[in-house]
């Protein structure tokens, strides 16, 4: 089983904002922002959503990352361990 290390409270991540350099806010997965049941939905019905193929989504979790400076969107695949 696959964990993204972020979700856990393994570590933090420190993403720069490609507009401005600024760092980032991690908001979480970018699949929690769909609906309030989302967390709950089929991997397989996520995958039309957010884009990530259902192969990469047991190896990666896709997370996003917001600018408190500019107000830029960034999403982000981070490595599950």
């Amino acid at each position: 089983m696959s964990l993204c290390p972020i979700c856990n409270g393994m570590t933090d991540v420190q993403e720069r904002c490609p507009e401005c350099a600024a760092v980032m806010q991690d908001c979480g997965k970018t699949v929690d922002y769909l609906d309030d049941y989302s967390a709950y939905m089929d991997w397989q019905q996520l995958e039309q959503v957010d884009g990530m193929p259902y192969e990469e989504s047991h190896t990666y979790c896709l997370h996003l990352f917001y600018c408190p400076r500019c107000q830029q969107e960034h999403s982000e695949k981070i490595l599950m361990i």
